[in-house]
């Protein structure tokens, strides 16, 4: 059953991956996942209604979609101008009350008196499709804690689509201003032991026989910016071989701070630096789950990981289809067909 259009705020538990053009592809996958039985953190995702209904109370005359329509993505020192200060609009605008309450009584009923912190990302109704993938383009936030702070980052996100990179982006790949919209995920964090992704064919070779992993201690944004080399493993799917195993020299990781909010850098003891981040029970849980989502999808898939410092327990932190190698693939099978015999006039070295 599909979602209601007009609510502000949907958890999780009643998002389906056919709720895209509501909470953006990030919130619907991690619906799907969370409905297909995969550990996934608990969440919410504040609506692309929520989203136009703030941006209209901003902008009732729709300026902001004429203007950076309007921008040429060659020239950027005027396309910097533009977005920054379209951003620092959006960032200093109240929320409406009404969507105001509705998002602070979903963190509360998520954090539950807990504390608990929480992830707030952005999901671009055009992001993390195969066709286009807007990753890295737009914020995500982590370890925020607090209904205000969840609010300021809301608006950030929001903000964040009209970054000068998610911009020029969307102009040069020719993509509409108008019907764009972001929903939010607001997700409660997995305090991680070690954490990365995984590919469910190769990166390297797109090779669909095996699945590659790769991760590093702390949370997975150290993996994510270059600061680290991952500890990198390459498993075929059949038989569960580890057909490749590179353990990295990890000399930092990215852990919470508990108390101010975000996150802190710092060094791995040196009796971890060249250790494994995970061990094999967990690379074979974390194979076995990606095949569960490739299998659900039914194409490769781009998933995070976690693992928890506590207890061991492996969390799905999103899932967004490979492009890479499907972008390759779908360029070779609109070229011109080949005819009969083809391969018969090649081999011996004529032309058809």
């Amino acid at each position: 059953m599909a979602a209601s259009s007009g609510e502000p705020v949907l958890f999780f538990s009643s998002i389906r991956m056919t709720d895209r053009p509501i909470v953006g592809g990030k919130g619907a996958s991690l619906g799907e996942l969370t409905q297909a039985g995969i550990p996934v953190p608990p969440g919410f995702v504040v609506t692309t209604a929520a989203f136009r209904s703030f941006i209209h109370g901003l902008d009732p005359a729709g300026a902001i979609e004429r203007e950076v329509a309007g921008l040429d993505p060659d020239d950027l020192v005027k396309l910097s101008e533009t977005t920054a200060r379209i951003r620092e609009r959006i960032e200093a605008f109240p929320l409406p009350a009404d969507l105001h309450g509705a998002v602070t009584a979903a963190y509360r009923e998520l954090d539950a008196g807990s504390g608990a912190a929480v992830a707030v990302r952005s999901s671009a109704t055009m992001e993390d499709s195969a066709e286009a993938s807007f990753a890295g383009t737009q914020e995500t936030f982590l370890w925020v804690l607090g209904e205000q702070a969840v609010i300021h980052y809301l608006r950030a996100c929001w903000a964040s689509l009209y970054s000068a990179e998610s911009v020029v982006y969307r102009r040069r790949a020719g993509l509409p201003e108008a019907g764009l919209a972001m929903g939010v995920v607001v997700q409660r964090m997995v305090d991680a032991l070690s954490s990365g992704v995984m590919f469910t064919r190769s990166p390297t070779t797109g090779d669909r026989s095996v699945i590659a992993v790769e991760g590093s201690w702390g949370l997975g944004s150290c993996v994510v910016s270059g600061e680290v080399t991952p500890d990198k493993f390459v498993v075929n799917k059949v038989t569960g071989e580890v057909v490749q195993r590179t353990v990295s020299r990890k000399e930092i990781e990215h852990v919470a701070d508990f108390t101010a909010g975000g996150v802190r850098v710092t060094p791995v003891p040196a009796d971890r630096r060249e250790v494994p981040c995970i061990d094999p029970a967990m690379l074979n849980a974390l194979v076995a789950l990606g095949r569960r989502i490739e299998a659900h999808y039914g194409t490769p898939q781009d998933i995070e990981w976690a693992v928890g410092r506590e207890t061991s327990e492996i969390f799905i932190l999103q899932s967004r289809p490979e492009t890479v190698w499907w972008s390759r693939e779908q360029a070779v099978s609109t070229g011109p067909a080949a005819k009969p015999f083809d391969h018969v006039f090649a081999h011996f070295g004529g032309k058809p």
